[in-house]
């Protein structure tokens, strides 16, 4: 069976890309930093650390970093069956990424809008 090829990858022309590519948006970068609060998850607890996103939406977004080798997905051989997801070094390696943009985002967010940003629970324990 032909395995599906995501189109964004022939879009790529720099190395920026690909990385905004694989953690880049709102659920990818979220889910990079739950996970490496929690170090491994539920299925059922990643759901309810992202709060608001859709089951739909957590499952293709997991898929994806499972496949760029972000994050890995590890099922138990029990009753109940039982399914956990862990960074892996790959996905470890992001982390200080996001805590930089999540740094400098603090700085000029703040410059641009008016409003208070919610600090991030997560990113506030790296400062």
């Amino acid at each position: 069976m032909a395995r599906y090829k995501k189109k964004l990858d022939e879009d790529i022309r720099c190395p920026l890309e690909y990385g905004l590519t694989i953690f880049g948006g709102k659920w990818k970068s979220r889910i990079i930093c739950v996970l490496s609060a929690n170090e491994k998850l539920r299925y059922s607890e990643l759901r309810r650390e992202m709060c608001n996103i859709t089951d739909a939406v957590l499952a293709a977004t997991l898929k994806d970093l499972i496949e760029d080798g972000i994050v890995d997905r590890r099922s138990y051989d029990e009753i109940p069956p039982r399914v956990e997801y862990t960074l892996t070094q790959k996905g470890k390696s992001v982390v200080p990424i996001l805590q930089n943009i999540c740094q400098w985002s603090g700085i000029f967010y703040k410059e641009d809008v008016e409003k208070e940003m919610m600090q991030c629970q997560k990113c506030d324990h790296h400062r």
